[in-house]
């Protein structure tokens, strides 16, 4: 691969965390792992928000992907590496490879998003939130937060996140913007709704 298209998202959550380096050596990055995970990387994710994402296929002809996350403060790449390795596939994408130095992950090429299956967001909502319960389970002594942990971080985050950006939500018009705070907030844990 000769260039790399970083989505606008990525791109500025880069730039916003002081990792601008990170996309100056992307390309290099890219095809190192190309050539030390025998694959080639085709179609980038365009909706990412916190990697680099985009379709690969292996030397075998089985199709993965490759996933590159922003560097940052924090444990976001080992948590999701421990995370996936835990689950082993259950739930989600099985973890084929990965260099937590480079926060680099080769993951399992699941089915479209289900954003592209044109089911209603209540229903996504229901299906994400069945998935979470299938993989938060516990796993102590692994350094991971507890599902509980998780859920409060959520709950918070979702909340601060509706309150600062009310006004640019893109809601369907069969939505109401408190139905979507309530609804995020209940999924995370019944009874925890906006405070």
């Amino acid at each position: 691969m000769t260039g790399v298209g970083v989505p606008w998202t990525v791109r500025a959550k880069a730039v916003a965390v002081g990792a601008a380096h990170w996309l100056d050596e992307l390309p290099s990055l890219v095809a190192a792992l190309e050539r030390e995970w025998s694959c080639s990387v085709g179609r980038v994710y365009a909706d990412a928000t916190e990697a680099f994402v985009a379709d690969v296929t292996l030397d075998g002809g089985a199709p993965a992907v490759l996933k590159l996350m922003i560097p940052r403060d924090g444990d976001a790449a080992a948590h999701e590496i421990t995370a996936l390795r835990l689950a082993g596939g259950t739930g989600c994408a099985r973890l084929l490879q990965y260099d937590l130095a480079r926060g680099a992950l080769l993951l399992e090429r699941l089915g479209p998003a289900l954003s592209e299956l044109g089911l209603p967001i209540a229903r996504r909502h229901e299906i994400l939130c069945t998935v979470a319960r299938r993989v938060w389970r516990p796993a102590p002594d692994c350094g991971l937060p507890t599902g509980a942990d998780k859920g409060r971080w959520l709950t918070a985050f979702i909340t601060k996140a509706f309150k600062d950006k009310l006004g640019q939500l893109a809601l369907r018009s069969d939505e109401s913007p408190t139905g979507v705070l309530e609804q995020g907030c209940e999924f995370v844990g019944p009874g925890r709704g906006p405070r």
